[in-house]
This record gives C-alpha cells, sequence and structure tokens, in this order.
C-alpha cells in the first residue's frame, strides 16, 4: 500500500503554526488541540493555502459546533477551550498571511469564542457521545495508563462481564459528563443514538479520507502518472486502506486502538443499530405506525 500516492493520511502543520505562534509572542496552545483543528479542516471543504485550511464562517461553525463533538475526548490536562484557541490562532495566521482585514478577523474571533464555549457544554452531553468517546471517559475515571495496550483490552473485558443495569451505573457515575436524571437519562434511546453518531462518524471520516484521495488521483492523471495499484483493481485494499486510516484518526482523538477495538472484538460493548433495530424502537415508542408487509400490496392495489 503506497500511502504517498494515496495521500490518505492527513499533513497537519501543526508544527509549523506553534512555531509561527510563540515567535509572535501569542499564548500557547495545546499542540493536541491545534493538529485536531488543523486535520478536520483539511478532511472539510476548506480550501489549503501553503498547507493551511482558509476559515469562512461556515466552516468555523461545522467544526466547532458539527464535527469535533463526534470525534473528540479532550486529554485530562486540556481544557475544552484550548480547541476555540487554537482556532483563533489558524485565524490570526491567516490575517498574517494577508488574506484576511482587520475586521474580518475580529468577526472569525467573536465566533470562535463563542462557538468554542459552545463546544465546551456539547462535550458534557451524554446524547451527544460517541462509543469511543465514552469509553474513554471510562477508562479515565477507572485510573487505566490508555497508553497500554494491554490494560485497555484487560479493563474491557473486564467491563464484558458486568450486567447491564452494573454498566448503566458506571456510565451515570462518569464526571465529565451533564447528567442530572442519573440513570434514568441512559435511555435505549440515548443508547441508539450513541451507536448511530459512532457509525455516522467514522464512515464520514472514511469518506472525507477518499475524496482526499480522489483528488490526489486527478492531480496523478492531470502529470499523465500511473493510477496506484490499489485504485487501479484491489479496491478491496483501497476501503480496508481508509477505514484503518480513519480508526487511526479516531484513536489520536480518543485513546489509540480503541475505535478498532470496540469496532472488531468488543462490539457487544459498542452496539451500532442497523435500520431495523432503528425501525423497531421508533415503532415500539409510538413515534409512528409501519403498517404490515401484507396491507403494502393492498394499499398498493386500491
Amino acid at each position: 500500500m503506497d500511502q504517498d500516492d494515496l495521500r490518505l493520511a492527513p499533513r497537519p502543520h501543526t508544527a509549523e503554526l506553534l512555531r509561527w505562534a510563540e515567535a509572535q509572542g501569542l499564548a500557547p496552545v495545546p499542540e493536541e488541540a491545534v493538529a485536531t483543528v488543523l486535520t478536520l479542516l483539511e478532511l472539510g471543504d476548506a480550501q489549503l493555502h501553503d498547507g493551511f485550511p482558509e476559515l469562512t464562517s461556515p466552516l468555523l461553525q461545522e467544526l466547532l459546533y458539527e464535527r469535533l463533538h463526534l470525534y473528540v475526548q479532550p486529554p485530562q490536562d486540556q481544557p475544552p477551550l484550548a480547541y476555540g484557541a487554537a482556532v483563533r490562532l489558524l485565524i490570526d495566521h491567516q490575517r498574517a498571511a494577508k488574506r484576511l482585514n482587520a475586521k474580518r478577523q475580529q468577526r472569525l474571533h467573536e465566533e470562535a469564542d463563542w462557538q468554542g464555549e459552545l463546544l465546551a457544554g456539547l462535550l458534557r452531553q451524554p446524547h451527544l457521545l460517541t462509543w469511543p468517546r465514552l469509553y474513554t471517559l471510562l477508562l479515565r475515571e477507572a485510573g487505566v495508563d490508555t497508553a497500554d495496550p494491554a490494560a485497555v483490552r484487560a479493563w474491557l473485558e473486564g467491563f464484558r462481564t458486568l450486567d447491564e443495569p452494573t454498566r448503566i451505573a458506571t456510565f451515570t457515575a462518569v464526571a465529565g459528563l451533564d447528567q442530572p436524571e442519573g440513570e434514568e437519562g441512559w435511555t435505549e434511546g440515548v443508547l441508539l443514538s450513541i451507536g448511530m453518531a459512532t457509525d455516522g462518524a467514522r464512515l464520514l471520516v472514511e469518506n472525507r479520507l477518499m475524496q482526499r484521495s480522489y483528488r490526489n488521483l486527478a492531480g496523478l492523471n492531470a502529470l499523465g502518472l500511473p493510477m496506484p495499484t490499489e485504485l487501479a483493481g484491489d479496491f478491496p485494499a483501497f476501503e480496508a486502506a481508509v477505514q484503518a486510516e480513519a480508526l487511526r484518526l479516531l484513536g489520536e482523538w480518543t485513546v489509540p486502538g480503541l475505535p478498532e477495538l470496540l469496532l472488531t472484538e468488543y462490539q457487544d460493548l459498542a452496539p451500532e443499530p442497523g435500520a431495523a433495530e432503528v425501525d423497531g424502537y421508533i415503532v415500539r415508542r409510538g413515534l409512528v405506525e409501519l403498517p404490515d408487509i401484507g396491507q403494502w400490496s393492498e394499499s398498493a392495489e386500491s
């Protein structure tokens, strides 16, 4: 698998931006927050100039309000507001490169400030979690060394032995979430939502990675260079590489290796519902009545 040809892995200019900020005497921003912001913008619709994403109001909102809470569980020693600070840093760099005027810089600063504060609240909402984010919180709460894959696996094995009420009680004890309803807040609907969000977030990253690779392919074709082998015929290998890179990124933003474990070996701890399960929940809740299959033909005939 020629990663240089496929160009799957994002290449954020984190170190360069941090060096620039230090030279300008700007307040330090955690490296993890800067790298995450640059990576997600690179995987989004941002235009790149000299390797840096160019921010606009819609992109800023998409990042801070719609994307980050799907992927990121901030390190324990990093405040959630660091992501807004990272966005401000990129705005200042964009201004220094003369790609923003002062008025636009100020407006984007204001948007980054209030949407960064909003993100801090979103990260505390149980119904907005994904399984990797939730299990990251649980592992930290239990004092597990998340840098040790064996320790992570051992904890998951132990958690697997618990019955569902005990697991829910463990969810309720997580300190990093707003849970005014306690155990009653962990409804079937919330758990389904977490599973659906997990699946959707991963597929979105995979889709963005594919788009990134296809753009590079178009560039190769324009230069008259051959298509990478993975795209010329062995498409399953390409799909596998995309999923592996997506899981790697999701692990960077939570616990390395955890998203892959939850998807493969521990699906029972992190179920992702299919359409039938979602439809069943909707019917049980009385949110909609679905006709019997036998009635469909009668309706069609009438």
